[in-house]
């Protein structure tokens, strides 16, 4: 997935000949923090909540107001990885996206980001999860696969991520069209498989919305 294919159209740019008072009610209907300002489809900066309050008349346009955010963007054909790693970086709640001349080609929000990852990840899809720790060493994707086949289920979604504690220990998350675990990580315990934890449907569901809400309010801040 490219940059491009998720800009949202719904949330306008703001001019540099635009005011303070303006770029705060925009802010609030569209629930961002930030908004890129342009000037002749060039971007210029990105404005925050905070930079129209330190200007000395939110009346004036944009062009008075200091820029406390770095002119931070991202090509629209780079991957939507990218966005993430910027976006996460800078604490933005939009992406500015350029196309291969600089010029502006429209935002990406953290909304739109979630609404790609609940659809990538399978979250809407009936089923459970399953978190195994495992060391790099032993890792078999293959493996791992035919445990969960073998029980007549599939992996919908999976994620690899180390646990920090240990650079060599591999967190593995797999999204499973199955509500019913119990037989499936019996069969991992079989396989010595450690499992950090299980969620059926409802108890999935529950702790993906606190996940959730937890990025959106990083997300915030």
């Amino acid at each position: 997935m490219i940059a491009s294919k998720l800009i949202n159209d719904t949330v306008p740019p703001l001019k540099v000949t635009d005011t303070g008072m303006k770029a705060l009610k925009w802010m609030g209907e569209f629930f961002v923090q930030h908004l890129p300002v342009i000037d002749k489809q060039k971007l210029i900066g990105i404005v925050s909540e905070y930079d129209v309050l330190d200007m000395a008349d939110p009346d004036q346009a944009l062009s008075a107001a200091t820029f406390s955010m770095p002119k931070i963007s991202v090509h629209s054909s780079e991957h939507i990885y990218e966005v993430i790693k910027k976006m996460s970086e800078s604490g933005l709640s939009v992406m500015p996206i350029i196309d291969e001349e600089g010029n502006y080609d429209g935002l990406i929000t953290s909304n739109s980001l979630l609404d790609y990852f609940a659809s990538a990840s399978s979250v809407r899809d009936p089923g459970g999860i399953i978190i195994l720790h495992v060391m790099a060493q032993d890792y078999s994707m293959v493996e791992i696969s035919q445990i969960v086949e073998s029980n007549n289920a599939n992996i919908l979604s999976m994620y690899v991520s180390s646990t920090g504690e240990n650079r060599n220990l591999l967190e593995i998350t797999l999204k499973i069209n199955k509500t019913e675990l119990k037989d499936i990580i019996s069969t991992f315990e079989r396989y010595d498989y450690k499992i950090k934890a299980a969620f059926q449907e409802s108890e999935y569901l529950d702790d993906l919305k606190e996940r959730l809400d937890s990025f959106l309010h990083y997300l915030d801040l």
